[in-house]
Order: structure tokens, then sequence, then C-alpha cells
């Protein structure tokens, strides 16, 4: 191949990787085609290869340098055609009878929504998962999650969707984190911990982050259990306390704040701690929105909010609606996004900010802020992060929407 293609093909290997066909073999081959895709085994990444030869499927295992090696002995020796798809590109290169080559890369604009799927050798197509499963990961199996094997235990599938879904929102952002020192992240109402435990094994275990993690809740009892088990497994800089969110005081600066299913008005608190600390990256799936329900009114809309049930998830709508854009107002990249399956639970909105890298201009944050506060007067609602937000900058503008 030439050496412009191979430096290409080999830049794209190094980007996550989702999966490669190598295809469309020469003339008298044993192999008909090979794919290959990432696994994770004992938090070691390598790539499944699969050689295609009649009708037996060869499998091994090799790493990222073996790979590069693969796929330059193969292609125009053996098999003329390739693609290559990770994160940010899908390659593709053919090369003809003449041995011609033909090599393009095509960007993908991707999203959690549209996510590509791996290849899979057998029938069915299945989700590629961050974990795995039949890796066997100690606190999964601790918590009741797969047994010893690696399987995941019959009624615990959900669970082992929603802790790999979770980790596809913690890999999206990991551009956004800092690299040259150790992050500091905290996760407020963090319960029995299953995706505190699955974001530090991701982080630290898996991706080699130099990381502390502090996992905050009222339950002692449970605090108790996860320190115990963070202990057992040797992690060494996750740590949980007793404490409530909004009277939380225990670091000066956090890098990332995650907060899931903090019931009712716990979330504010939590979005209005993460921002006041600069926080590059903040993880919200709120709980429990009762606040706005007591408070909206509208001439307009009382044909429909007569209807209780209807009142009640509009009313949660507009609350996540409304923290959204003041997230936006405040400096932050904003999505709401769904967790998980609506079938699985309605509580599955997640707000997700990432903190700008350049200021928005006063003119900006003056036009967003006023139709903030139109929308707040057409629901005749005070959101509680509006009150604990309002007098920080850049919100202190807020005090001249009158005039604009």
């Amino acid at each position: 191949m030439e050496e412009k293609h191979l430096s290409l093909i080999r830049e794209n290997l190094n980007i996550d990787l989702i999966d490669i066909i190598i295809s469309n073999p020469v003339k008298g081959s044993e192999i008909n085609k090979i794919t290959v895709r990432p696994v994770s085994l004992k938090g070691k990444e390598l790539y499944q290869v699969c050689e295609y030869r009649n009708n037996q499927v060869f499998h091994k295992n090799i790493e990222l340098q073996d790979l590069q090696e693969l796929v330059e002995l193969y292609m125009g020796k053996v098999m003329k055609q390739l693609l290559v798809r990770n994160s940010k590109n899908e390659l593709t290169m053919l090369i003809s009878s003449k041995g011609k080559e033909t090599l393009k890369i095509k960007k993908l604009q991707q999203t959690n929504e549209n996510k590509p799927l791996v290849k899979n050798t057998s029938h069915n197509r299945e989700k590629t998962y961050i974990i795995q499963e039949g890796t066997f990961v100690p606190f999964l199996y601790d918590l009741g999650v797969i047994t010893n094997e690696g399987k995941v235990v019959k009624g615990k599938y959900d669970k082992f969707k929603q802790i790999n879904r979770f980790l596809e929102f913690i890999e999206d952002i990991l551009p956004a984190l800092k690299k040259d020192r150790e992050l500091t992240v905290l996760d407020f109402g963090c319960g029995k911990s299953y995706l505190t435990f699955a974001m530090y094994y991701y982080l630290k275990v898996v991706k080699g982050c130099a990381v502390r993690i502090i996992g905050l809740d009222l339950k002692k009892e449970v605090i108790a259990h996860c320190n115990e088990l963070a202990k057992k497994y040797g992690y060494d800089r996750l740590n949980f306390l007793v404490g409530d969110i909004a009277d939380y005081e225990g670091v000066s600066k956090v890098d990332m704040v995650v907060t899931l299913h903090a019931c009712d008005t716990a979330t504010d608190y939590a979005l209005s701690k993460a921002v006041r600390w600069g926080a590059e990256v903040i993880l919200s799936v709120p709980c429990c929105q009762h606040e706005l329900n007591k408070q909206l009114k509208n001439d307009i809309l009382n044909p429909i909010l007569q209807y209780g049930l209807i009142k009640e998830r509009m009313a949660a709508l507009a609350t996540d609606g409304l923290r959204a854009e003041l997230l936006e107002i405040a400096g932050y990249k904003t999505q709401v996004l769904e967790f998980i399956d609506m079938e699985h639970t309605p509580k599955n909105i997640l707000i997700r900010g990432v903190k700008r890298s350049g200021k928005q201009s006063d003119s900006k944050i003056r036009e967003r802020l006023k139709e903030y506060e139109s929308l707040k007067s057409f629901l005749e609602v005070q959101p509680a992060l509006y009150e604990l937000l309002k007098d920080y900058l850049p919100l202190k503008a807020s005090k001249d929407v009158k005039e604009c």
C-alpha cells in the first residue's frame, strides 16, 4: 500500500474504534472476510479478530500494534476492500484488479442517538456495550448484576443496559475534561452507586485517567457498604460520604458533577453547586419534579391543566426545560437526551451541560434571559434553580432584563 494511505489508516485505528471489515478476497484466497471489534478482557483493551474461511470462523484477540500489522498484511495481498469505522470517521479503501488504490474518509456526525452498531459474527445484531457481557467486573458481581462468569443475571439486564448507556455519556464528554491533572468528580445522591462504581471503573481502570470520585448520599448504611466495596476493589480514589447536597462544602473545585435521580429540588441544589464551582461537565437525571406542579398556572392552558396527569407531565418537562435553558445562560452548551428507553422508566431524561470555551456576549445573555423571564411569566412559575443562581454572574444581568 502507498505510504500516505498507510499513515491515514494507522491514524484512524488509533481513534476510538468501532469496527473493521476487510473483504473482497483476491482470487485463490482461503479467507473470505475478516472482521475486527474492540473487546475488554480483565480491564485490558484488545481487538477480537474473526477470520472467515469457507464455513469456519477463527477467533483471536490481539493488541493495537498487532492490529496495524494485520491490516497492512492483508490489504492488497489477500483482500481488496477495507472499511474502518471509529468515533469520528468512516474510512473506506478499494484496490482495483490493476492495483490502483482509492481511499475515502467520511466524517461521522455522531450523537448518542445514532451511535453505530458493531457487526456481530452471529445472526443477531447486538448493541456494542462499553462493558461487554462476558467480562467479569468485580463491582457488578458484588452488586448482583452479573455472575462469576460475567453473564448478566436474569432480571438485571435493564440495569446492565442503564450502566452502559451512562458510560456512553461519560465517553462522549471525555474531550471536555482536563488531562494534565487529577480530575475531581462529585456524584450527588449516589444511592447504591451502581453508576458511581461504573464511572470509576471506566475512567480509572479502562481509560487510565487520574481521577478522584466522591459519592454523597444521606443513607448511612448504604454509604458504609459502598466504602467497604471500594476498599475491597482497591479503588483508593473513590470515597463515599454521608451528606446533604445543599450543605456540602467539602471541595472548592470540581471538574464534573453527576446527579442521578436526586428528588425534586435536590437536583437544583446540585446544578447550582456545579455552576458555582465552574464544573466543566454536568450530567443530571432529574426525578420527582413536584415544585412547578404546585405553581403552574395559565389561563390559556387551563383546559388541559385541569387533568392532573397532564399537568404533572407538563410541569416535569417545563422544570427540566427551564433548567437546561438556565445552564445555557450560565455558559454551558446544554442538551436534553434520552437516558434509557421509555419502556423501562418514564424518568428517562438526562440533562448534559459542557462548559463553553468562549464567553457569550452580554447581548446574547440578555436576549436569552428575556426569553427565559417571559416563559416564567407565561407559566407563572418561580423555579428553584433560578432563585439559587440569580445573583450569580452572568445571571445577575437579569436585573437589566426589563430595560431590553
